[in-house]
């Protein structure tokens, strides 16, 4: 039976492939207050700049291809029973072929009704004021923005519950609920966190290994190891 291996990935998964991230940039999210464009507030005061900024992000993935490390993730999918929770909005794993994947904070390829959540619709274009559901609601981003429930989390924590192997790629360990998933992990599961500038990780009752590269040099390391000891 293969082992499995959860694996939480933040932005630092995808900076490599050029989508930026705002936590770099004091705050701002291609130049925009993230505020603006990530709350409800932002939405109800000005949704034609919320669209338009989702619009940009979403031109963007067509502009960009999954890197190295999101390849090595779908590799270990033959020798592991692996699955992803990414608090990313881009669909570059799927893209790089893994195939168990966990959104915690919504999709870019993806629309939903305004007063119903969970009536989502694949989008690839652009969203406009006047686009609706079939019942006339206007549609907007499938993103889970600050202040909203993460309802993916009760998908995520039974993963972490029953993973052999943990692996924490590109993030900052600052946006809950998502920073708390490993502390759901049984205690003698291994951690292993991948970030060029990691975080301190406090209270963490697992064996630790902080492997200080990008998402593609540490998983190009870590996978060598993992492979060679299963």
């Amino acid at each position: 039976m293969k082992k499995k291996i959860a694996v939480l990935t933040g932005a630092g998964m995808s900076a490599e492939s050029g989508i930026s991230t705002f936590r770099d940039s004091n705050g701002l999210w291609e130049n925009h207050n993230i505020m603006e464009v990530a709350s409800p507030d932002g939405w109800n005061k000005n949704p034609a700049l919320v669209l338009d900024f989702y619009n940009k992000r979403r031109a963007q993935l067509k502009e960009v291809s999954p890197n190295r490390g999101h390849e090595i993730l779908a590799e270990l999918e033959n020798d592991f029973d692996l699955h992803i929770i990414t608090q990313n909005v881009d669909n570059l794993h799927e893209r790089a072929g893994s195939t168990k994947i966990i959104h915690l904070h919504g999709e870019l390829t993806k629309v939903r009704s305004e007063t119903n959540p969970r009536h989502t619709i694949d989008w690839t274009e652009d969203l406009h004021l006047g686009n609706t559901d079939s019942q006339g609601n206007q549609l907007r981003p499938h993103i889970v923005w600050f202040g909203e429930a993460v309802p993916a989390i009760d998908l995520a924590i039974p993963i972490m519950q029953e993973a052999d192997i943990l692996i924490i790629i590109g993030t900052s360990l600052q946006v809950y609920p998502a920073a708390g998933l490993m502390h759901y992990a049984k205690t003698n599961v291994p951690v292993y966190y991948i970030d060029p500038k990691p975080a301190v990780i406090r209270d963490l009752a697992n064996p630790l290994e902080v492997i200080a590269m990008n998402a593609s040099d540490g998983l190009t390391k870590l996978k060598e190891a993992l492979v060679s000891e299963r």
